[in-house]
């Protein structure tokens, strides 16, 4: 017979329930910082195990030289990518220098003329009346400085985290094995092993999947930039082809990148004219790019590494962008994947988890 009691005593333990997942949850988002460290060291580390197996079996290296020669050559990839934005910001600033300011005021009434004439407005009035300028705020400069040394700072300290976590990860990556098995209960050992070796398999693929795609990514957009002579084309094909790694708003960012720096690059006297017809079709062959991507590529080479729906996609990297940011964003599908690994190989005949991992 059910009794208040009864009653009462199932919902405080409800409420209970709820109230340790409230606490949970806020104690995860406060270190999500050092979740995000974590995660990306697992990441570093699936990917040079087999580049330390390499060069412990091969080369002969001993387990520690191994391990640090693989983070130094990590470091030296690092290095050389943000080298290469010398010479392409080195140029940039050329080009701002040299910059005819009445050649472009000249461009710029034309074109508010040629729009005034085609659509019958007096644009100029417009511009005036909304008091765009008076609204322009300066101290946004100094702002925006700020934000980007916070940035700098921010990304050196988490550098240096995600590199000292990965050393011990590798280093001692045996010892945690082992560690980790003893730890296992005894019923559940084997289905955490076969987890661990399904996420290795299915992570594994998901990676060589984004190096593939932004390598061809790479070479659409190359091709792009030199027919159209776009000057620094290799670094500037290299970065926004790397920003693809960030999920639906990579491309954006690396579409609104290539327009700027198309611009910039043809502000000189020679090539002036030609600026904004060389950025719409450099634009243009981007959205081609984005296309073949899209309807081609991405579907051919992320179905058999992630098995799942584009809308299930969807949804787990916006919570994840809300959540934890462009980090977020990153990590959001290596990490669903390994909870639908996890989730299936501990609960096959829960209904939920069935309709999600049925393709795996």
């Amino acid at each position: 017979m059910v009794t208040s009691k009864t009653i009462a005593n199932g919902l405080l333990r409800a409420i209970a329930i709820l109230a340790g997942v409230f606490v949970l949850l806020m104690f995860l988002y406060s270190i999500q910082t050092v979740i995000i460290y974590l995660v990306v060291a697992l990441i570093l580390t699936l990917i040079a195990v087999p580049i330390v197996r390499f060069l412990k079996l091969k080369l002969k290296f001993p387990h520690i030289l191994a391990v640090i020669s693989t983070l130094v050559f990590f470091l030296l990839i690092l290095a050389g990518f943000i080298l290469m934005f010398v010479p392409l910001i080195i140029s940039q600033s050329e080009n701002i220098a040299m910059i005819d300011t009445n050649q472009l005021q000249a461009d710029y009434t034309h074109i508010i003329e040629q729009i005034d004439s085609h659509f019958g407005i007096d644009t100029q009035k417009m511009i005036t009346e909304s008091k765009i300028t008076s609204k322009i705020n300066l101290n946004i400069i100094p702002s925006f400085l700020n934000s980007v040394l916070g940035v700098l700072s921010g990304f050196g300290m988490g550098l240096a985290s995600v590199m000292f976590i990965t050393f011990f990860f590798l280093k001692d990556r045996m010892l945690f094995i082992k560690s980790a098995k003893k730890l296992l209960p005894d019923a559940h050992e084997e289905k955490i092993l076969h987890s661990i070796d399904k996420v290795n398999e299915m992570l594994s693929r998901y990676f060589i999947g984004l190096i593939i795609q932004m390598s061809i990514l790479f070479t659409i957009y190359l091709i792009v930039l030199l027919v159209f002579g776009v000057k620094n084309a290799f670094v500037i094909a290299l970065i926004t082809a790397f920003l693809n790694i960030i999920p639906y708003i990579g491309p954006i960012i690396s579409s609104v990148l290539v327009v700027v720096l198309t611009m910039l690059g043809h502000m000189s006297p020679e090539t002036h004219h030609d600026m904004f017809s060389t950025t719409l079709y450099v634009f243009i062959g981007y959205c081609v790019g984005q296309f073949i991507d899209n309807n081609i590529t991405s579907p051919l080479i992320f179905s058999n590494s992630t098995n799942s729906h584009p809308l299930e996609i969807f949804i787990v990297v916006l919570i994840s962008g809300f959540t934890f940011g462009i980090l977020g964003m990153i990590i959001a599908i290596p990490m669903y994947t390994t909870l639908k690994i996890i989730a299936k190989e501990f609960f096959p005949e829960n209904p939920v988890v069935k309709i999600l991992t049925k393709d795996i």
